[in-house]
């Protein structure tokens, strides 16, 4: 079977035996290779499917209406949810698009002998995990939790050039925080990264319960040896979420100091302003004292009087300016 017979949604639709050989099949033969309890099971790839694929699948793997209702919509909110001896589990993903982040979601039907990945959105194929798995049959014997994993820790694992690109560029903006020229967007772009980053922690932080309940669960779909391996992923997720909340009090604190500094700033300005106001006042105020144009003003008939008040204004705006220069104003 070649990938021009499954529909355009269809990514993958694979039989795994107990040995982890791989054999590709369509959507009607998925029937017939549950027929067989020879221990194999059913992994299907989906990207945006239609209803009427969602329904096939319905019947052929007997999934729940409930599941396949949140299945058919995007924007679910990050949950595990079982249904019998099947789970029903959506997580949101990201990755970068353009220089831009993108989230998208994955929904999962996990059952004793299938797996159904479904994507919405921005959401890299999970064809790498499925060669990962292929190239470590002794992880695919395991079933379906197997494929569960690598699913999973491929999604937690594409957070983590996420973050990297945060502390990058967080870096960069430092630089111009305490840059001696006021960036008017540097505001604008760290509210921006923060934003992201809230978006980000929302995807990360209710993956860590999920990948809580897979790790403690006993006797169901998930064995002992592949919750060694969920652990782990556990772990890399609270290491990206405390990695998040660390940026996002980085931004708040760089967001305060940029304020702070731009206040600093246009205080020292309007000192600047001040002092040199000053100047020029100390000579107006002289010089508006002699426009009044009094009758009687006794020292405007002396030889030396237009001399002598240029040197107080001299002798006044030095003082001044000294005075300014001393309390650094100027």
């Amino acid at each position: 079977m070649s990938r021009a017979d499954l529909p355009k949604c269809v990514i993958n639709c694979v039989a795994y035996d107990r040995e982890g050989a791989r054999r590709d099949i369509t959507l009607d033969a998925i029937s017939e290779v549950l027929a067989v309890d020879d221990g194999s099971f059913v992994w299907v790839g989906l990207y945006e499917p239609s209803e009427d694929i969602l329904d096939k699948l319905q019947e052929e793997f007997d999934l729940h209406d409930l599941a396949v209702e949140d299945a058919h919509k995007a924007h679910q909110r990050p949950k595990l949810e079982a249904y019998g001896s099947s789970l029903f589990i959506a997580i949101h993903t990201a990755q970068t698009v353009d220089n831009r982040i993108r989230f998208g979601e994955t929904h999962l039907f996990v059952g004793p002998r299938y797996l159904v990945t479904v994507r919405h959105g921005a959401s890299s194929s999970y064809a790498a995990a499925r060669a990962r798995m292929e190239r470590e049959p002794d992880l695919l014997r395991h079933g379906p939790g197997a494929g569960l994993y690598a699913v999973l820790d491929m999604v937690v694992d594409n957070f983590m050039p996420i973050i990297d690109g945060f502390n990058h560029e967080l870096n960069e903006l430092e630089q111009d925080i305490f840059a001696n020229e006021f960036h008017p967007n540097t505001v604008r772009e760290l509210y921006e990264l923060k934003r992201e980053l809230t978006r980000l922690r929302m995807a990360v932080s209710p993956l860590q319960d999920i990948l809580g309940q897979l790790a403690r669960s006993r006797g169901g779909l998930v064995d002992d040896e592949i919750q060694l391996y969920m652990r782990d992923v556990l772990d890399h997720a609270v290491r990206i979420n405390e990695s998040t909340d660390t940026l996002r009090e980085m931004l708040t604190a760089a967001l305060s100091v940029n304020l702070s500094l731009v206040t600093v700033h246009q205080g020292e300005v309007v000192k600047r302003l001040g002092a040199w106001a000053a100047l020029l006042a100390a000579p107006t105020l002289i010089a508006s004292w002699y426009g009044m144009n009094f009758v009687h003003m006794p020292e405007l008939g002396g030889r030396w009087s237009y001399a002598i008040l240029i040197g107080v204004v001299a002798v006044t705006c030095l003082v001044l300016y000294r005075m300014f220069k001393r309390a650094r104003w100027l």
